[in-house]
């Protein structure tokens, strides 16, 4: 913790302030969207397309609207996204717990979505131009109080639902509405350089798809999200199956791999960083990193049909290692959308990551799901851990291959704004 305070104090009052707004972000929303399922199917009686539905908006929403996010940050700076995206979580969550019609659960399902495509790509951008050439230091403390808020909001979620899920909609609002007031009161303004506020939208958008460094770089990267999701998707079926041979998995045991993945990552990830950053190139550190995210999945390939105890062991060797191999990856990561923007429209190209990266999970989601359906019906379950394997494999060598091509290190770079 003292490392964490000594790292934190030593970026200026509006990078800590960013910092601090990720982790209550994170508290409020993990609090609420580990349980908004169950809540849809047991407390209002939805059925499971329904609930589907209200869930799918939330995420296509968010990731369909990154890039107009983006680009709204650009153009406008990014304190103004920042606080709307806020604002607009908070209408959301308050509804959320307040009503049971179809058409309100959607909308308020969108909300919240939009809500995260405003702030997510502002609050990067914005956060990157404040650290200037301690980006890569900065990201990491930030990841920290991303996971420490992941890692604390599904607890208190869990303790405000023995009131009822109304109360925990409550608190997650409330939160977001202190972090709007605060944002509003404490954030300061700042505009990006002054010619790329005075291009046009579809401008903005065509120097953006015209940055084929960047192209590459994101479509590598496709894999690395398709791997962290499955903390959510192949990894609790894995729990279920291990502890009574069917294929759901106990809320106890989601929590858990929720709790390990992100207290790996807040222990870690600074002196991770601080290692990696003194004997590795960024570059070397992502080829790496990447490596070790899908051979995390290798246990597991290893060990499909063993006893209870077996897989639960490889279970938690899994979590543990892509956990850290997550976070020996992301700061470096986030550092070359950076680089590979040139200092230009920054925003904007985290917006447009993030849709890549978005669709990315989908498509790959289907693909593990069909993959855990024939591995449990043909014996085969070592399958979808070896093609999880073999996608970090493939991610490596992608920006390994970036890399050698000097794409990761455009000479045409302009510095990062760094406001005044």
């Amino acid at each position: 913790m003292r490392a964490l305070w000594r790292q934190t104090r030593s970026f200026g009052p509006t990078a800590r302030l960013l910092m601090a707004n990720q982790f209550a972000i994170n508290l409020a929303f993990y609090m609420l969207m580990p349980y908004l399922a169950a809540h849809l199917a047991d407390d209002l009686g939805l059925a499971a397309w329904t609930v589907g539905l209200v869930l799918g908006v939330r995420n296509l929403s968010q990731q369909g609207m990154f890039l107009v996010g983006g680009t709204l940050a650009d153009r406008f700076g990014p304190r103004g996204p920042i606080i709307a995206g806020c604002l607009l979580r908070t209408a959301g969550f308050a509804l959320l717990g307040r009503v049971d019609s179809l058409p309100a659960l959607l909308a308020a399902s969108a909300a919240t979505g939009f809500a995260g495509a405003l702030f997510n790509p502002a609050v990067r951008a914005y956060l990157a131009a404040e650290a200037g050439e301690r980006r890569i230091d900065a990201f990491a403390v930030f990841n920290v109080y991303y996971q420490a808020g992941m890692l604390l909001g599904p607890l208190v979620g869990l303790a405000l639902l023995a009131v009822d899920f109304a109360a925990v909609c409550t608190v997650a609002a409330t939160v977001f509405a202190a972090l709007t007031v605060l944002q509003w009161r404490a954030l300061p303004p700042h505009r990006g350089p002054r010619e790329q506020r005075g291009e046009g939208v579809l401008a903005q958008w065509r120097t953006v798809v015209a940055n084929r460094p960047f192209l590459l770089f994101s479509g590598a990267m496709i894999g690395s999200y398709v791997l962290t999701f499955q903390v959510y998707l192949a990894l609790p079926l894995a729990a279920g199956l291990a502890l009574d041979g069917g294929g759901g998995s106990g809320s106890a045991v989601t929590t858990g791999l929720f709790t390990v993945s992100a207290a790996v990552a807040v222990a870690g990830q600074l002196r991770l960083t601080g290692w990696v950053g003194r004997v590795w190139t960024p570059s070397a550190a992502l080829v790496r990193g990447l490596a070790a995210m899908g051979a995390a999945f290798l246990p597991l390939a290893a060990f499909p049909w063993a006893g209870p105890g077996l897989r639960l062991a490889a279970l938690g060797v899994a979590v543990a290692v892509l956990a850290a191999a997550g976070a020996v990856v992301y700061p470096f990561e986030m550092d070359t959308v950076v680089v590979l923007s040139g200092g230009r429209l920054v925003a904007t190209h985290y917006g447009l990551y993030n849709t890549v990266s978005g669709l990315g999970i989908t498509l790959g989601n289907l693909g593990v799901g069909a993959l855990w359906d024939h591995g449990v019906r043909h014996h085969a379950l070592y399958l979808p851990w070896l093609v999880l394997a073999a996608t970090g494999l493939a991610c490596a060598a992608a920006v390994h291959r970036l890399s050698r091509a000097g794409l990761l290190r455009p000479a045409a770079r302009q510095p990062v704004p760094v406001p005044a």
